[in-house]
């Protein structure tokens, strides 16, 4: 159940997208069972850190390019969401660039490079512990109909 007592339209710019990244945090299990965690959120702009556990390790063992791809893909949806429009991805991509190892711990950074209409672009850095660049994801975002936090009465 939410405590939130201030109306979406009577919120900044700033306190909106932290709450509607609560919002969907709170219904996004996840992220939460992956240990996502959220660092930073305001308007197009998200950053979140995922520790690299053992079972996500493959064959190789190396950190799964799935769950690299999950903590770009998830730092995408908290910063596409930030308006409080439901914000869905139309289309993603994603380059690995170096192996990540076991025990490492990976920041997610999304900047939004623009909206137009409905549909934006959001480029997120994926960085190790020694702040290397390990993946880059291009995100396309799609706004649907509905709102993360209702615009109450």
């Amino acid at each position: 159940m939410s405590t939130q007592t201030t109306r979406p339209d009577q919120m900044t710019p700033d306190e909106l997208a932290r709450a509607t990244a609560a919002a969907m945090y709170e219904n996004d299990a996840c992220s939460r069972a992956l240990g996502l965690e959220i660092l930073e959120v305001r308007p197009g702009y998200a950053r979140l850190r995922m520790a690299v556990r053992d079972d996500f390790l493959n064959g190789h063992q190396i950190c799964h390019g799935g769950l690299i791809f999950t903590l770009a893909d998830s730092t995408f949806a908290f910063a596409c969401n930030t308006y409080n429009i439901n914000t869905v991805a139309a289309g993603c991509s994603i380059e690995y660039l170096r192996p990540v190892y076991g025990a490492d711990v990976l920041s997610a950074e999304a900047v939004e490079q623009t909206l137009s209409g409905r549909t934006g672009i959001y480029d997120i850095r994926v960085t190790n512990r020694a702040g290397e660049t390990v993946a880059m994801f291009r995100g396309k975002s799609a706004q649907t109909k509905g709102n993360l936090i209702p615009p109450g009465d």
